[in-house]
Formats: structure tokens, sequence, C-alpha cells
């Protein structure tokens, strides 16, 4: 069989392994259910194409000898008998329809053409003939894949039937490595600049792919197989700005909301540290506390910090206690593809989602680590599922990671920490939580006064200015005691300190840097 050879005389490792994954889940589905109740849903797109053919090799493989002995398998029908349903609509491009018909054509397709919408057209379908699965060319990041496994029954309320999806882990670039690669036919709009293909409605070609040629007064394209980031498959049908090469490109940013500098309000914060090298004592945590101050000088006050174990359980617990208490927040460590590096498992466990693979996550890691991202399943690009959104910066190799109000950090030290925090703050999504407040001020006092001495008054300055935090601590036992004073309003903090001073004699209080 023409792909299978195609295939296994391919130098891409990656592609191999998704091929084998494929036709495993393929053989597999012909196992388990009568073919007469098989069916494959295709629709003359790119993965649907990919679909085809993956399926007449899974049909060649699943008929051969046993013994693996070469030569065309008994009863093998070049046609390909499986029954084959193409929902058509009026709103599909013309290009759509006709390469359908003549792949149904070219590969003896028993094709089945359905004139309703997806849901009746099922109905009707299995009401007339009977049918347990049909094999879908779905992956991770269409808007239907959301908690859908290889397998994975019909959603409630729909007609009952097994949905097989065998290129559900695929990436943009597994796509085009396998069309390219086996040198099949594909739909000609593919090579005019379209990379995901809708409805003559909602789908044009994609900016990205823009030719910049002023001699022309007509716009070209490059074809589909050569946008370089997948994560960029649906811009020609989301209505967004990407950059283009054909005239001035938006950033693509997330992170921080512009808001006005003088807000006073306050929104808190709490920080995750994970890592069992903390709890051990072999490393100490800086981190946190850089993380703590830079929180603070934005106007963010952080109202928890915790050090928890490499464990999944642990990491879900205190996500969950601190997701529901806290505006945003922060966790570090455990962020990898060892065994210690539970983060994302941990989160998505709290969340009560599972993890999947990221498709443009998985590109930022590829255009980072080259060939050695090559695996069948790169632990690193499975994210929480439904809830990710990824946080870009034109100084960030791989963007920064967020699930609703948690924002996971992959710095391991301070001078990582400055760099992500920068672009953090220096991005701006009107999606995100973290937004700009007014920061927050601090005086620090020393005196020699004795604990029982202040204790008092102290406490009853704090009932006097409840918008002010006042503090006291010492940095030895045999050390000054230290008077700190944080809040936002510069007039009011100055007033505490004065009624302070005035209590007690003038030389008792003496000013001091931060510390």
């Amino acid at each position: 069989m023409e792909i299978d050879r195609a295939i296994k005389g391919s130098e891409d490792t990656r592609l191999k392994t998704k091929y084998d994954n494929a036709i495993y889940v393929i053989q597999r589905a012909l196992a388990l259910y009568k073919f007469e109740e098989v069916a494959f849903s295709f629709n003359g797109g790119k993965d649907s194409t990919v679909l085809l053919h993956l399926l007449r090799a899974g049909y060649y493989l699943h008929k051969k000898k046993p013994d693996g002995s070469s030569g065309t398998p008994k009863n093998y029908d070049e046609k390909f008998p499986l029954r084959t349903i193409y929902f058509e609509s009026p709103s599909a491009f013309p290009e759509i329809n006709s390469f359908t018909y003549e792949a149904a054509e070219t590969y003896g397709l028993q094709i089945e053409v359905i004139r309703l919408d997806f849901k009746s057209g099922l109905e009707s379908l299995i009401k007339e003939k009977p049918t347990a699965a049909i094999f879908l060319g779905t992956r991770i990041g269409d808007p239907n894949a959301v908690g859908q496994e290889q397998f994975s029954p019909s959603s409630p309320g729909w007609p009952p039937f097994m949905r097989v999806n065998p290129i559900l882990d695929w990436s943009y670039r597994d796509v085009w490595a396998f069309l390219l690669t086996c040198q099949v036919p594909y739909c000609s709009l593919y090579d005019q600049g379209y990379t995901s293909i809708g409805s003559i409605y909602d789908t044009v070609p994609n900016a990205l792919l823009c030719i910049d040629d002023s001699s022309s007064s007509k716009e070209n394209f490059k074809p589909a197989y050569k946008l370089i980031d997948g994560r960029l498959e649906r811009a020609g049908r989301a209505k967004k700005c990407y950059p283009s090469a054909c005239g001035d490109g938006s950033v693509i940013s997330n992170g921080l909301t512009g808001v006005d500098s003088h807000q006073t309000g306050t929104l808190t914060a709490s920080i995750i540290s994970v890592g069992d090298e903390i709890l051990f004592g072999t490393v100490e945590d800086q981190v946190g506390p850089s993380l703590c101050k830079k929180l603070h000088s934005i106007g963010w006050a952080v109202s928890r910090t915790a050090v928890v174990r490499n464990d999944i359980d642990s990491v879900a617990e205190e996500v969950e206690r601190q997701k529901s208490s806290a505006d945003m927040v922060f966790l570090f460590g455990g962020v990898g593809s060892l065994h210690s590096d539970v983060s994302m498992a941990g989160i998505a466990k709290a969340f009560g989602v599972r993890t999947a693979p990221d498709e443009e996550f998985e590109e930022y890691l590829r255009h980072l680590t080259g060939d050695q991202c090559t695996g069948d399943r790169n632990e690193m690009a499975q994210l929480p599922e439904g809830i990710t959104e990824l946080l870009h910066h034109e100084m960030l190799p791989v963007p920064l990671i967020k699930c609703q109000n948690v924002i996971i950090l992959s710095a391991t030290n301070v001078d990582e920490l400055d760099k992500q925090w920068d672009c953090l703050i220096g991005s701006e999504s009107s999606s995100s939580q973290l937004k700009l407040m007014a920061p927050f001020l601090s005086k620090h006092l020393s005196t020699a006064l004795a604990d029982v001495k202040i204790a008092q008054f102290v406490s009853q300055l704090c009932l006097e200015f409840p918008d002010i935090r006042i503090g006291c601590y010492r940095k030895s036992r045999m050390g000054p005691q230290i008077v700190s004073f944080v809040g936002k309003d510069h007039a009011r903090m100055e007033l505490a300190v004065k009624a302070l001073r005035q209590k007690f004699h003038p030389e008792a209080f003496s000013d001091i840097s931060r510390g």
C-alpha cells in the first residue's frame, strides 16, 4: 500500500509515531465494531483528507495476512469499501464539493450525501442504517474537541454512536507532513492561502501567507503548508488581528490590562511554590519573595504564600484553596517534562479538567527545541484543557500560561523572574484579570523602645487607620523594633506616622530605609 510505504520510508520520526498510533486506533475500531456499522465522515478538508488515507492504510493492514507476509491481502478491494458520509452544505466552497466528489470517484468511496444539519443528518442516518461508530477528523484545538478522547461516546442529546478520533493529537505540522510525504491530492483552496476552511461566509485566505508584491494589484498567497506557526491555522476564520506580511501588523499580546495608574483599589494575590528541594532546605526560595515585592509595586496585596511538595494532590489542594480566595494566583516550580514536574496535572485536577496536548504551545516548543521535540507525547505541551490561555510577548521564546485566575511562571531564579515579569506587565490583554493598581507606599521607623511600651498605642493606631497596614518586626531578637506603615494614601500614612511620633518623645523613632 503506497501510504504505508511512504510513511515507513520517511525520516520524520514524529510523523511515523503519529501514523502508527492513528493506525492502531483505526484497527482497534475495525476489530471492535461490525464493518457494516462503521462510517467515515468526510468533508473534503485537509484533516478529513488525512483521515481518508489513514483509513485506507488501516483497512489494508487490517485485512493483511496475520503472518505479515508480503503481497495483497486476501479479499482486499482496491476500492475503499467503508461507508462514507458527506454533509453537503449550500454555504460550502465549490472547490470543497468538487474535491469531495473527485476523491469519492478516485478511491471508490461509498459516499452517502446528507443535506441536513449535522445533528439531524446523524439522526436520519442512524435511524435508516445501524451505525455504531463514526471516524472523525477532529484534532485538539478544534472548537468541538474539548473533552474528547480517541474513543468518545456522542454527547447527551445526540444520536448514540462512538466518535473515533484517530488524529486527535495531530498538529497542523503533522497534517501537512503527512499529505506532502504521501503526495496525495488535497483541495485546491489550500494552495491559495486558505489554512482552515469553514463556509464561504466566514473563511478567507490567511493573511500571514500573503505575498507582498507591489507590482500586482491582486493579492497572492503562499500555499497553506508554508505557514510556519500552526497555532495561527485559524487566522483566516477568527475575527482577530494578526501580523500580516501584506501591511502593518498588530502585535499579539496578552498579560496586564492597561489601567489608570491612580486607581486606589486593592486586589489580592497568592503565591504557590512547588518544590521538594525547598521543603528539604536544599534550595532557598528567592523567586517567591521577589514576586511579593513586584506585586506590591503594582498595588497588589499578597494574601498568602505556600510551598508544596512535588505531588499532584498537594498542588491540586493548594490551588483549589487559593483560586477561590485570591483574585490571582501565581505558581512556579514543577513545570517541565520530568516525573517531578506535576504542576500542570495538579492545576488541571483543581479545576476538574484533564490535561491535553495544546497545539499552539507545542508549536512554540518545537521551534525552541527543534529535533528534540519529536516524540509522540511532549509532556510539556500537556496543558489543562479548556481553561488555558497563552500570554504572549515578543521577548519570550515560549508564552506564559494562564488557567483562569492562575498564572504559571517558569522562572527558577530572580533574573528569569525579572524577564518574565517585565514581559507580563509590558503586555496587554482584555481577558486578563491582572491590573495595574496604584502602588503601595511604605515608611519604616526604628525604635529602641520596649515592645510593651508601644504595643497598646500601636494597636490603637491600627483601629484609627484601618486603611494603613501597621506592623512590627525585628531583624534580630536583640536588635531595634521596626514599625512599618504600608498604604496607598500618602497623606493618611503620614498622619499615622505623626501620631506615633507625637505619642512618644521626638528622638524615640528614626526613619530607616525599607528593610
